[in-house]
């Protein structure tokens, strides 16, 4: 039976924190007299980077192993990130729905589209940050979900050339860091856009060169030797302090993203020297429910301010700074919320079934090569 891979704590409270981060983004113009937001603030969606980048180096950390050695399942895979996934994107899917059709019935006016119905089956088949259609609608976080799949669905090759890869790390990062050079200008230049700001219109491009620094950062954190622990606590400390830095000083994409994969490296040696930095049991819990946090923001960014709006007459003002700090923090339980009554417990269910005939179709396949190229 293969060895289960290591609980890295650390990573999974930097989790929280990459989520309040880009709540933090969102939710600044909701205050009163708010005006320009930091630029720490300002660059909030960058979370969605340092999400992506975790992405890639957790996948890698759990399947690369089981993949190289030819125990990888590709329909369990996918029906397990399915599982992560889908529950929670459907049931804030329906709440955005529900919230939007109860709104014009009421008579208000919505400020974005939201029943934008040629968007729903997109959003229901995960494709909606595909290019099908740019016009958004129902739960807008819900794009960078759509990148997620398109990532998973792909993993067999960014996996494949992460174990051609296995021995020679600093090649991987360097490749990594290669194309994040060559990438973020090259969509600028074709798109008009900046990559880091895709979003339902090629958002799902977006993920893949920070999913590809995410298996490079794996390799080099595998292939590292771990420091003591107060060593590796001093760097986690530094690595994080250069993020913000970085991130306070509009950093351009390609250098905040290779610094989203030096944190995540330090991060990951917390565990490996024996440092409990970050790795309390209130920042692991807080870390599990972040992906709720993450897509329930907009729901409760709707309901808080609407409410708001109605209850207090704000008109075009925001809410004073207490109220505020109550609406930011108040994300938190309403995620948790979502993550015990719909998360868990939806996960737990679907994992519990089986994908048999997609696993085995995948397994033949993968036979019948072997044995050609053989």
């Amino acid at each position: 039976m293969a060895a289960q891979p290591l609980d890295l704590k650390p990573l999974t409270t930097l989790r929280i924190l990459a989520a309040l981060w880009v709540v933090l983004g969102d939710y600044w113009a909701d205050r009163a007299g708010a005006g320009l937001p930091p630029t720490l603030v300002a660059q909030g969606a960058y979370g969605v980077e340092l999400f992506f980048v975790l992405s890639g180096f957790i996948l890698s950390h759990v399947y690369l192993e089981s993949f190289g050695e030819r125990r990888f399942s590709y329909g369990g895979f996918l029906w397990a990130r399915l599982s992560r996934i889908y529950p929670v994107h459907l049931a804030t899917l329906i709440v955005v729905g529900l919230m939007g059709a109860g709104a014009i019935l009421l008579g208000q006016t919505l400020r974005h589209p939201v029943l934008y119905w040629p968007s729903l089956v997109p959003n229901l088949l995960l494709v909606n940050a595909w290019g099908f259609n740019t016009d958004g609608g129902w739960n807008h976080p819900a794009w960078s979900i759509s990148a997620e799949w398109f990532a998973y669905l792909l993993f067999p090759l960014f996996a494949a050339l992460a174990w051609r890869l296995r021995r020679r790390a600093a090649a991987a990062v360097v490749g990594a860091l290669a194309l994040l050079l060559v990438i973020y200008p090259l969509f600028a230049q074709l798109a008009g856009f900046p990559l880091n700001h895709a979003t339902i219109a090629w958002g799902a491009l977006r993920i893949v060169p920070c999913f590809t620094m995410g298996c490079a950062t794996y390799l080099a954190w595998r292939a590292g030797t771990a420091p003591t622990a107060r060593i590796a606590s001093v760097i986690g400390m530094a690595s994080l302090a250069l993020c913000i830095g970085l991130a306070a000083m509009a950093a351009p994409p390609p250098l905040m993203v290779a610094s989203f994969g030096l944190l995540i490296f330090s991060f990951a040696n917390l565990t490996t020297s024996g440092s409990r930095l970050f790795s309390h049991r209130v920042g692991v819990y807080l870390g599990e429910v972040s992906f709720a946090v993450y897509m329930i923001a907009v729901p409760w960014k709707m309901l808080v301010m609407s409410g708001a709006q109605k209850l207090l007459h704000l008109g075009e003002s925001g809410l004073i700074w207490p109220l505020w700090t109550l609406y930011f923090l108040g994300v938190v339980p309403a995620a948790m919320l979502l993550h015990h009554l719909v998360e868990r417990p939806a996960r737990n269910a679907m994992r519990r079934l089986s994908m048999p005939r997609l696993s085995t179709a995948f397994r033949l396949r993968r036979d019948e090569t072997s044995r050609n190229i053989a």
